[in-house]
C-alpha cells in the first residue's frame, strides 16, 4: 500500500523570517553567521527572506543554534506550549538579576493593565 503524499508544500519563509529575526536578536550579522556555517551570505539570505529549503543539517544547526522552536510552523493547528519568541525571552530573562527583573516585571503589569478594556 504505497499513499505517498507527492503534492505536499511546505512553506519554509515564515521559518526562515524566524531564524532571521532570533539571529538579529543576538546583534549576529549574515556575515557573521556565514562564517559560523561556513555557508555564503547569499545563501543564508534566501533561507531567511526567500523561504529556500536549507541541508538537514544546515537546518538543525540553525534551530538549535537560535532556539527556534519548529512545532508551531509544522503544525501551526496545533497548540504550542513555548514559542519560539517566548524561548528566547526566556533565555535573556534568565541573564538578569533580580533588581532587573523586577523592572521587567513592572513593565510587563503595566503593558497588561494597558491591555484591559475601561470598564
Amino acid at each position: 500500500m504505497d499513499e505517498r503524499n507527492d503534492n505536499f508544500e511546505f512553506d519554509f519563509m515564515p521559518m526562515g523570517q524566524a531564524i532571521k529575526k532570533a539571529r538579529e536578536s543576538r546583534g549576529m550579522t549574515r556575515e557573521q553567521l556565514a562564517v559560523i556555517v561556513d555557508r555564503n551570505p547569499r545563501h543564508i539570505q534566501s533561507i531567511e527572506n526567500e523561504g529556500k529549503y536549507p541541508s538537514i543539517e544546515l537546518f538543525i544547526q540553525l534551530i538549535t543554534m537560535f532556539g527556534v522552536s519548529v512545532d508551531e510552523y509544522i503544525f501551526p493547528e496545533k497548540e504550542v506550549k513555548k514559542s519560539s519568541v517566548r524561548r528566547r525571552l526566556d533565555a535573556e530573562l534568565d541573564k538578569l538579576n533580580d533588581k532587573e527583573l523586577s523592572i521587567v516585571e513592572a513593565t510587563v503589569s503595566g503593558l497588561c493593565k494597558a491591555k484591559e478594556p475601561e470598564e
